[in-house]
C-alpha cells in the first residue's frame, strides 16, 4: 500500500473497472462489514464512465461508503 492508502502510486491511478484504463477521477470506499472493522475503508477508482456501475456493484452489497474525488485520497490537487 502506498502513503495515500490505495495500491497503486499516485501517478498510476486508473479505472478499477475490468478492462478499463482510463484516467480515475472517482474514488468509491467501501468495506465489508461481515469482515471489517467499521472504521476501515478500501477504494476502488473509477472513471466517469464506470462510477455508476461499480458504485451499483457495491450498492447491491451494501458495501458502498461513499464516493469522493480521487484527489481527496491522494492529496493532489
Amino acid at each position: 500500500m502506498t502513503e495515500s492508502g490505495l495500491d497503486h502510486p499516485a501517478d498510476d491511478l486508473i479505472c478499477s473497472a475490468k478492462g478499463c484504463r482510463a484516467d480515475a477521477v472517482w474514488a468509491l470506499r467501501w468495506n465489508n462489514p461481515k469482515i471489517h472493522d467499521p472504521e476501515r475503508r478500501k477504494i476502488w477508482l473509477a472513471c466517469d464512465e464506470h462510477r455508476e456501475s461499480l458504485s451499483a456493484f457495491l450498492g447491491r452489497r451494501d458495501f458502498l461508503r461513499d464516493v469522493v474525488p480521487v484527489t481527496e485520497v491522494t492529496g493532489g490537487s
